[in-house]
């Protein structure tokens, strides 16, 4: 689960970082380069997860985390938007999968 999710989502943040320059609070700094910093680092997480590697499920779990930040982030921006109450309310769902996300990384099989 979490490494085809990984591998999707960092392609996507190689390939179209623009779907998630909104979600990085101005606060960071260049967007684009945390975007691009956060699908490379899904990518080798995947990778890790896939071979096994010692390092993956921890290194997976604080990406996991990291990438809660821009999570929130683009709820509140979606909550102060007028945008319908469906989006608003599936943003905010989305939240607390981060959750079981973290724990099935940290409980990945390692070599």
């Amino acid at each position: 689960m979490v490494i085809g999710a990984f591998t999707l989502s960092g392609v996507v943040h190689l390939v179209r970082p623009q779907v998630f320059e909104p979600m990085i609070p101005e606060q960071l700094g260049d967007a684009r380069a945390w975007v691009i910093g956060s699908g490379v680092a899904e990518l080798v997480c995947a990778a890790g997860l896939a071979t096994r590697q010692p390092w993956a499920p921890a290194a997976t779990t604080a990406t996991l985390a990291v990438v809660a930040v821009g999570n929130l982030q683009m709820a509140l921006d979606v909550q102060r938007s007028r945008r319908p109450v469906w989006q608003k309310v599936a943003v905010w769902a989305r939240l607390p999968l981060q959750v079981p996300m973290m724990k099935a990384a940290w409980n990945s099989p390692k070599s």
